[in-house]
């Protein structure tokens, strides 16, 4: 075949430019000037990773192990980059050294481009699509909050479906290593509900595969290029099996794992059901992805001046001041989630075309696709279609491990700009066809039913939240409702404006009178302009900053009154301590931030900490500092209490436990509800509690000497202990079974489980050293396999990559 450079090579060189171009231009703040965005959920990393960054830089080694959030947990459920990974490498060629996060929506362009082209859409088409998909809102608003992560394993979806739609079609060597690879990325990302999501999508394509091979009776080939996929999407899975293998482990001993205490109408294992659908979309909140203010935007957005709202406070006799405030960050938001960053926005002409794609696809991808559409809304509506994700949530095996089931728009989202672009395509081909034009006005029609259908059940809801605006006086209620209203119907304006022009650039290549590249790039110039539009409102030039890490962990007077002291123990921050990781980022903390806490610490937190804090933070404002009513602290060897930044909101702890100690009595229990209940009433550092049957039965007895910490790293302990009574040493330290290994004197000894959910260990009489090391088995023993395996699947690539240029460049006969 000869090669042709302007039709093999520069339409895809104009497309992968813009794609750049367009990354740049929008974040331009972060290219040029070496700004950051203000995302709150990578300066709660940047805390809790901050022991892990450090132990790297001092000794070129990876911890597996931080004591810094929660009192202890693993750390590759935190920071993980093992030596000889090549996953980092691969993604900086990839996306031109463009810089982290954004080049995840650079890459999600390429991704849905490659996806695309494989559907046989044109390459201005498959522009448009591309653009759309990265653009949506879902992205800009993840952006935003920090969740990068979950926006890179987003944007590596169409390459995984484009992989797997290239095996079934032809392509069978260029698919299989595409998937490899797409896999081994995503999970570089280790968001495994986004991979959960990206698996059930891949599920539907299959299930459209097989009734294809089905009705064609090719089953058997259908078969094989299934088993295929199956190695290669393994292979790209054993690319991190040492990580997955230990973060699967950890599983079944976090929130997400088995139950250690009964609760009531929950099942035995999993998520809380309440706090997995706490962020469960609205059914009609859909409609935000054809209207964006639909429902009034982000939690707080600005009125405009003159607002309803304005006017009322005024008339009202409100403070000026008070007035301004309010109108700056009015609470706009009258969905059904607890709060939210912003709309799920697709694009109103992506929604026109997606339509059009259900009017002019094959019956086969319009099954496909509309299948993927519905299934994922459902399980975005969470509790507001509780008899579907309830039944899901029970049965559906790894579903009750993840939250947030409105992170489902986000795949939505995916499918909505590829079955749009297939719909413009078909639009295109079919352009000389009889129907194609009544069909076409059809569509438009449809499209801008649905702008008026919304507002329609808008009008009929009274724009009124069913989670009342608690404290607002009617007036201004009144007010509220009439300027969401005015946000709905200025958006509804809007979108049914972009599809009117879009629906004209596609109606004058139906009457000849523009040809369809020059009408598919003014589709593509609209589209651009919609949802850039929209993602200003939520991502723009003030969301661009300076290093906000610097600001927000300077050194306050508290924090440099603490670091004084270079003893070992712990340290509660009283404000907000269990969602906040700024005191991971310079102390072992007692609290910190993360989805997957350890489940009997989450217990400890339910039932003891809690109250704790609560009773020691009631009597020290009556001027009662009652340090030994916090047996639960003392034990975790919280030193140091902090209520705030002044240095005199530092406050030591005298009865901390210290990091291990001899206790004096052993209450013995028989279950975890049992144990729990005596922990709640011991001194622990006088009594220890201890469920022998959790033990394998193994008798203990009291004992007597002194113990002190000699060294310390994340993952490696070390204690003289001078024992005068063979018998209990407990350790400030969190249980964990998988990993922690105790040697005395160099020869391994089993940790015992005290105190629900701390370490314990026998010593027998006399001097001895004891160590504690983390070694967990099950990533040690996929270490270099791991390594391997990612080498190889870019060998792989590299080699088909050059097998299939080779042919396209034969002469035929």
């Amino acid at each position: 075949m000869k090669f042709d450079f302007k039709a093999d090579v520069l339409p895809h060189f104009l497309a992968i430019s813009s794609f750049y171009l367009i990354v740049v231009l929008y974040f331009s703040p972060i290219v040029f000037d070496g700004k950051m965005m203000f995302q709150t959920d990578i300066l709660q990393w940047e805390g809790s990773a901050k022991e892990l960054l450090e132990h790297r830089e001092n000794t070129g080694e990876e911890a597996l192990w931080t004591n810094r959030m929660f009192g202890g947990m693993p750390a590759y459920l935190i920071h993980l980059d093992p030596k000889g990974d090549i996953t980092n490498f691969l993604i900086k060629v990839f996306t031109f050294g463009l810089p982290h996060p954004i080049s995840a929506l650079f890459f999600g362009m390429v991704s849905m481009y490659i996806l695309l082209l494989s559907f046989k859409v044109r390459p201005v088409i498959a522009l448009i699509g591309a653009w759309a998909f990265s653009f949506n809102t879902f992205n800009f608003l993840s952006l935003e909050a920090g969740h990068n992560a979950k926006i890179w394993a987003v944007c590596i979806i169409p390459l995984i479906l484009a992989g797997v739609h290239m095996a079934f079609n032809n392509k069978k060597l260029l698919g299989l290593v595409i998937t490899a690879l797409a896999v081994l990325l995503q999970l570089k990302f280790n968001h495994l509900q986004i991979t959960y999501y990206t698996l059930l999508l891949v599920i539907v394509y299959g299930i459209g595969q097989l009734v294809h091979a089905y009705r064609k009776q090719q089953l058997p080939a259908f078969a094989k290029t299934t088993g295929m996929l199956l190695l290669a999407a393994m292979l790209g899975v054993i690319g991190h099996s040492a990580r997955l293998s230990a973060v699967l482990e950890y599983g079944a001993y976090s929130i997400r794992g088995e139950r250690n205490l009964p609760a009531v109408n929950q099942n035995d294992s999993g998520l809380d059901k309440e706090y997995a659908f706490n962020w469960s979309s609205g059914k009609l909140e859909t409609f935000t992805l054809l209207i964006p203010n639909y429902f009034g935007g982000a939690t707080q957005e600005a009125v405009p001046k003159n607002s309803a709202s304005e006017k009322a406070l005024r008339a009202n006799g409100i403070d000026n001041a008070q007035v301004n405030q309010f109108i700056k960050g009015a609470p706009t938001y009258w969905g059904d989630q607890p709060f939210t960053g912003g709309p799920m926005y697709g694009g109103s002409i992506m929604i026109f075309l997606f339509v059009l794609g259900i009017l002019f696809a094959p019956a086969s991808y319009r099954n496909t696709f509309l299948a993927m559409t519905v299934l994922t809304l459902l399980l975005s509506w969470g509790k507001n279609l509780a008899w579907f994700n309830y039944t899901l949530f029970d049965y559906l095996p790894g579903y009750n491990k993840f939250r947030a089931v409105s992170m489902a728009l986000g795949m939505t989202l995916f499918v909505i700009p590829l079955f749009g672009a297939i719909g413009l395509e078909n639009v295109m081909r079919k352009i000389k066809e009889k129907e194609t034009k009544k069909t076409f006005f059809i569509g438009t029609a449809i499209t801008l039913g649905l702008v008026l259908l919304g507002i329609v059940f808008a009008s009929m809801m009274g724009y009124q939240s069913s989670m009342p605006n608690s404290g607002y006086p009617d007036w201004l209620m009144t007010a509220l409702k009439s300027d969401r209203k005015s946000m709905l119907m200025s958006d509804a304006l809007r979108s049914a404006i972009f599809i009117t022009i879009s629906a004209a650039f596609i109606g004058l290549v139906l009457f000849n009178k523009l040809k369809i590249t020059y009408s598919v790039l003014g589709i593509g110039a609209m589209v651009l302009i919609d949802l850039w539009g929209v993602n200003s409102r939520y991502l723009d030039k003030d969301s661009f900053t300076n290093d906000p890490s610097e600001q927000h962990f300077a050194a306050t007077p508290a924090d440099n009154k603490i670091s004084a002291d270079k003893d070992y123990f712990r340290v509660l921050n009283i404000q907000n301590p269990f969602n906040d990781a700024r005191t991971s980022y310079r102390f072992n903390s007692i609290g910190g931030y993360h989805g997957a806490k350890m489940s009997r610490y989450n217990d400890l937190i339910d039932r003891i900490l809690g109250s704790e804090i609560n009773g020691f933070v009631q009597k020290a404002q009556e001027g009662n500092f009652d340090y030994k009513g916090i047996q639960a602290l003392n034990m975790l060897n919280t030193k140091y209490l902090m209520a705030g930044r002044a240095e005199n909101a530092v406050f030591l702890n005298p009865e901390a436990n210290g990091p291990a100690w001899f206790p004096e009595s052993i209450e013995g229990t028989k279950t975890n509800e049992e144990e729990i209940e005596a922990l709640a009433k011991i001194n622990t550092k006088v009594t220890a509690t201890y469920n022998a049957q959790d033990n394998g039965n193994q008798s203990i007895n009291t004992g007597k000497g002194s113990i002190k910490l000699k060294s310390y790293s994340p993952d490696v302990l070390a204690y003289t202990a001078s024992v005068e009574k063979s018998g209990l040493v407990v350790f400030s330290e969190i249980y964990y079974p998988k990993g922690w290994k105790a040697f005395i004197d160099g020869q391994e000894t089993p940790i015992l489980r005290v105190n629900y959910l701390l370490r314990g260990l026998v010593l027998p009489e006399g001097e001895h050293m004891v160590e504690m090391r983390f070694e967990p088995t099950s990533y040690y023993r996929w270490e270099y396999i791991s390594i391997f395996a990612q080498y190889l699947v870019v060998l792989s690539l590299i080699f088909v990559v050059f097998i299939n240029l080779k042919t396209k460049q034969e002469p035929t006969v």
